[in-house]
């Protein structure tokens, strides 16, 4: 955006005392700012932005977003310069709607789907069924931006100068279709106001991030906040009726005059999912559309795969297109990166797969989908991330337990922490299950873990290893060591197959 200029009222800010500023940029890190920049200092769960002031002012700020706290903390600073001084209430949101503002138009059609587990797959097939049809679409979330325009993020739901950046640039490249994951942190953080969805889904909800949130009900008041605050007033939730708390996202939208599609098994659901048929590379689906029943093949694995597909038509539908060319884009889905991935296969038919389950019911929900198409065992490798959510690492292990027929624990993300003392907190809920797996040991190492469960294989057998999914990398203190689970897979695989 070289070159471009912008006044506060251009981007619905007000100042304190009417001052008016031309700026020249948006900045949340003080490093970054140049002269005319308006510089966000917001709060965080550490520190104030605040603190950042005077270095962005020294950098050249224009401006200064923050909130009542932020104008306390800075007001030395502020007190010598000329810098306008917007105070917001909710300076994240007046950010957010600055920042789109700023960017310009973002691609026509956009959409967004939150919930606990699933959001990488539906919004994934959502452009997968777009690009089917003939539109330039891509999804956006924890694999960066995928599709007709490519470009890495950092983070599932990105801050909003680099959010609002990203969809500029998509609709310059020629996008017309966003597909997006709305995560409880972005929400939370208001990250997506600023963007217009058109229609918005809700997947599931179950135990993460109460090292964020703090209670199941901070999590899902942060999740509401995108049929609740995002979400426009003639959007349509597509959501998903088997979850509790579906059920109750659909009753307080349709009380608030929103579209509602259902989905699910349930009765009532507009979009039903009424049988299915399980293969070892595939299986054929049954649904029914307001009534009317149809069938199609998916080659896809894993029982809840369905759900995750069914809840992206309805959300592409909900955004316009005709229900009869969705339906008939479903059979050339494919894969999702990382999520049930087919990674490699024995010579003795074993199969190996590749998930991001990283909570304890998207384990249970991985071992228990494989099941149908398995005819022998299960091994399951499991781990858990440190300097996250404590509480969850024996819940993982008990999980694994329960549904597989054998466990390895391993290292997923240490990070900071001591990796054994995370090993230990999973193993003590893997070996607490009576009459669970037949066994659960413990291997440090990934790559070893890995080879040791592919080397377990036999006929009909599959193995399912979770946690990291598309992650390339494993966190180890401050480093990120190399690291691809599917590529470790058809590594050991070739190495025991005599293939290397």
């Amino acid at each position: 955006m070289d070159g471009k200029v912008a006044t506060l009222a251009e981007l619905g800010l007000t100042a304190q005392g009417g001052r008016e500023a031309r700026l020249t940029g948006l900045s949340v890190d003080s490093r970054e700012v140049r002269p005319g920049h308006l510089f966000a200092a917001l709060p965080g769960s550490v520190s104030h932005g605040a603190g950042f002031v005077e270095t962005a002012l020294e950098g050249g700020a224009a401006a200064i977003l923050t909130d009542a706290d932020g104008a306390r903390i800075a007001a030395s600073a502020l007190s010598s310069s000329s810098a306008a001084l917007i105070i917001a209430e909710e300076p994240r949101q007046a950010l957010a709607h600055a920042a789109a503002l700023w960017f310009g138009p973002a691609p026509g059609t956009l959409v967004a789907v939150t919930g606990t587990n699933g959001k990488t797959s539906v919004s994934t097939f959502a452009r997968q069924i777009w690009t089917a049809l003939g539109h330039r679409a891509v999804n956006l979330g924890t694999t960066g931006v995928e599709g007709a325009w490519t470009h890495p993020l950092k983070h599932t739901t990105p801050e909003p100068i680099t959010l609002h950046r990203a969809l500029a640039r998509a609709a310059r490249e020629g996008v017309t279709h966003v597909a997006m994951e709305a995560s409880s942190h972005g929400l939370d953080q208001h990250r997506l106001d600023g963007v217009v969805p058109a229609a918005a889904g809700f997947t599931n909800f179950t135990q993460d991030h109460l090292d964020y949130h703090q209670s199941f009900e901070a999590y899902f008041e942060a999740k509401l906040a995108l049929f609740d605050r995002v979400l426009p007033e003639e959007g349509v939730v597509a959501v998903n009726l088997d979850d509790t708390k579906g059920a109750e996202i659909a009753r307080r939208c349709a009380a608030r005059g929103q579209e509602v599609i259902g989905v699910g098994h349930a009765e009532g659901a507009r979009l039903r999912l009424l049988a299915q048929r399980f293969e070892s590379t595939g299986q054929e689906l049954r649904f029914a559309w307001q009534g009317t029943a149809r069938m199609c093949r998916l080659d896809l694995v894993a029982a809840f795969r369905p759900e995750n597909v069914l809840l992206a038509a309805a959300m592409v539908i909900g955004a316009g297109e005709d229900p009869d060319d969705v339906f008939r884009a479903l059979p050339e889905l494919t894969t999702v990166r990382g999520r049930m991935q087919l990674a490699a296969r024995r010579n003795n038919g074993a199969t190996v797969f590749v998930d991001y389950a990283h909570t304890p019911d998207a384990v249970e929900t991985a071992l228990k989908a494989l099941r149908p198409h398995v005819m022998g065992r299960i091994v399951a490798i499991i781990g858990a991330g440190g300097d996250r959510d404590r509480g969850k690492r024996p819940l993982m292990g008990a999980a694994a337990a329960h549904h597989a027929d054998a466990v390895i624990v391993t290292d997923d993300n240490p990070r900071s922490e001591d990796a054994g003392s995370i090993r230990a907190a999973v193993l003590e809920g893997a070996r607490g299950v009576i009459g669970g797996a037949e066994s659960v040991t413990e291997t440090g190492d990934r790559a070893e873990a890995i080879l040791r469960g592919v080397d377990a294989l036999g006929p009909g057998d599959a193995l399912l290893i979770c946690g990291k999914g598309h992650e390339t990398g494993q966190i180890v203190g401050d480093d990120v060591l190399p690291f691809d689970d599917a590529e470790q897979a058809s590594v050991a695989v070739a190495a025991l197959e005599g293939h290397a």
